[in-house]
């Protein structure tokens, strides 16, 4: 069994997901938005998700975190927000040591949907299915952290089957 994180990182809004895999299944643990109020100095928003990040981390012991790479719209004032709140997430799995693995927008919407222009609600609706859910996140943010774990739980898989592979190669020679 392996427990992985994905975040959807935001100023206002960071999204995260906890996912256990076991064998081929995957089962969702944690999931939400860590929300921050516009009132707030941006040093303060970024010291909240920092903590907020540190105590899920060090509650659910994921092996490994996967974040959604910075999305570069029309609006770079926005992005340097995603930017830094992308850095306070890997700031937090670093104390913990653990490794991050970037993945696009694209690369999720693919892993989950089968399609990389996959539209929000359905990604809501495939990350429910994949983990089983009752019904999908009400969020998109915690969806698409979800969708990021899902993701990254695909890529550890295939890491150790190739991994794998290669030590029972070594082992024939």
């Amino acid at each position: 069994m392996v427990v992985v994180m994905g975040i959807d990182p935001g100023l206002a809004n960071t999204g995260f997901g906890v996912v256990r895999v076991a064998g081929s299944s995957m089962s969702a643990i944690d999931g939400g938005v860590i929300e921050t109020s516009s009132g707030l100095a941006p040093e303060k928003r970024l010291s909240r998700i920092h903590a907020a990040l540190c105590e899920l981390m060090e509650w659910h012991e994921p092996v490994s975190v996967g974040l959604e790479d910075l999305y570069f719209g029309k609006n770079v004032r926005s992005a340097l927000a995603v930017g830094q709140a992308r850095g306070v997430a890997m700031l937090a799995a670093a104390e913990r040591g653990l490794s991050c693995t970037d993945y696009t927008p694209q690369a999720v919407k693919m892993a989950v949907c089968g399609s990389g222009g996959a539209a929000k609600d359905q990604v809501q609706q495939m990350v429910g299915a994949l983990l089983g859910l009752p019904s999908p996140p009400a969020s998109d943010h915690a969806a698409d952290a979800l969708a990021v774990a899902i993701c990254h739980a695909g890529h550890l898989g295939r890491e150790n089957a190739v991994q794998l592979a290669s030590d029972r190669e070594g082992a024939l020679a």
